[in-house]
């Protein structure tokens, strides 16, 4: 198991609130700037990717798994931080993707992806069974997601060249078939103990019945739902007060700690409060891309004052959701979706930042206002005075900088505790 995270697991257990922000993203500049971050704070990070960004097809990114290694890679060695203090992860891999094949084709190509996973040497693999395929439920047993699970982690194992370094996390956040359920309070209902055990206790029987009983000790995080959700106009926020008692479960497994997902937009206090429920890992990746595609209208409504008639960049955005809505037709509601398409929260535009036409805008956008070499006062009409501060110290283009510092401001809360303290917040 990698030390760093076992590091953080034992601080954890030993009731110490440690946790570990891990970015679920391929967007450079969000990497960038979540490595710049913990580099300067002196703190781990975890970098995943999903099976829907990198895969053995190419994913949406056109990345396979070695591509994405070797990508990451290059960010950690141009950053400046100890690449010891970052690990790489995929998340909810498994057969998901070609859910609406048969299981076993999906569970064949399942098989392939965690193998190139593996073999790129990528540690961390969240193994998600819990989709069903084609003529099965929408989501399947814990018996059949665990073997499934099994499964993947016996491919896994004989992939990787370094195999006892592997840090396999099971369990899923996906609501159940329709949709989130609310207590008599109005707040997101958590994972009971009882389901948490028995999630446990069928991963473990199944990693037993594959002949893989060794791995389970390498199995260091059970994702549950602590009680934080967010759609792409609402955010379910934590109660502060409420103990699901998940942590208790987890104590009796001397490899575990909790994983929280959709951890997006919380209150900073959030965070090192996950962190006391027994959360070491803490996902966030979507309230980035929002944070990125903030700081880039803002520095376009400057552009629009300074330079009127210039094609706006929400316009080469839209034009690009409508000419392919394959990201975003299935998550908003038919009508009104053009507010949700610049300002939903699940941020479905981070799915055409690649697009030719929308870099190229966001690249003139940049170097636009990097040669008007518009004064502070001016930026401070669109940016927060601690977000221009932090984006002095980042050494770039100022407008570069400051959606830099953007993406950071967000990204800060996971580093409570930090000595020095992060100087940016919500």
């Amino acid at each position: 198991m990698s030390s760093l995270l076992y590091e953080v697991i034992a601080r954890n257990r030993a009731g110490e609130p440690a946790a570990v922000p891990s970015v679920c993203s391929a967007h450079p500049e969000i990497l960038t700037s979540a490595l710049h971050l913990a580099r300067d704070l002196e703190r781990p990070l975890i970098i995943e990717a999903t099976s829907n960004q990198v895969n053995q097809f190419g994913g949406y990114t056109g990345m396979r798994a070695a591509d994405f290694m070797a990508f990451v890679n290059k960010l950690i060695s141009t950053s400046g931080i100890d690449p010891t203090t970052v690990v790489l992860g995929g998340d909810h891999l498994g057969p998901q993707v070609w859910n609406r094949e048969p299981a076993e084709q999906a569970m064949d190509k399942a098989k392939c992806l965690v193998a190139e996973y593996s073999t790129a040497g990528i540690q961390k693999i969240h193994l998600d069974c819990s989709e069903g395929c084609a003529g099965e439920a929408a989501q399947v047993s814990d018996e059949l997601a665990a073997a499934r699970a099994a499964e993947l982690a016996v491919v896994c194992r004989n992939a990787s060249e370094n195999p006892q370094e592997l840090v396999f996390v099971v369990g899923t956040e996906v609501p159940p078939p329709g949709g989130v359920r609310m207590d008599d309070n109005g707040n997101l209902v958590a994972t009971t103990p009882q389901n948490a055990t028995k999630t446990i206790d069928a991963h473990r029987a199944a990693f037993e019945a594959q002949g893989a009983a060794d791995l389970w000790g390498q199995v260091a995080g059970l994702v549950v739902q602590p009680g934080v959700e967010f759609s792409f106009d609402e955010v379910h926020q934590l109660p502060l007060g409420r103990d699901p008692g998940l942590r208790s479960v987890m104590m009796d497994h001397p490899h575990l700690c909790l994983e929280a997902h959709s951890t997006d937009y919380q209150p900073p206090d959030v965070y090192p409060r996950l962190a006391e429920l027994g959360f070491a890992f803490q996902k966030v990746g979507p309230a980035l891309t929002y944070a990125w595609r903030r700081a880039l209208y803002a520095l376009d409504h400057l552009r629009s004052i300074l330079q009127p008639g210039s094609t706006s960049l929400p316009q080469v955005v839209e034009s690009a959701m409508r000419k392919n809505p394959v990201f975003w037709q299935d998550h908003y509601p038919a009508s009104g979706a053009e507010v949700a398409w610049h300002f939903g929260l699940s941020d479905r535009i981070r799915y055409y930042w690649t697009d030719t036409a929308v870099a190229g805008a966001v690249t003139g956008l940049l170097d636009e206002l990097a040669t008007a070499n518009l004064p502070d006062h001016v930026y401070l009409e669109v940016f927060e005075p601690a977000v221009l501060a932090q984006s002095a110290r980042l050494g770039e283009s100022r407008p570069l900088a400051l959606a830099r510092a953007q993406v950071q401001q967000s990204l800060a809360p996971y580093f409570f505790g930090a000595t020095p303290e992060p100087s940016i917040r919500h």
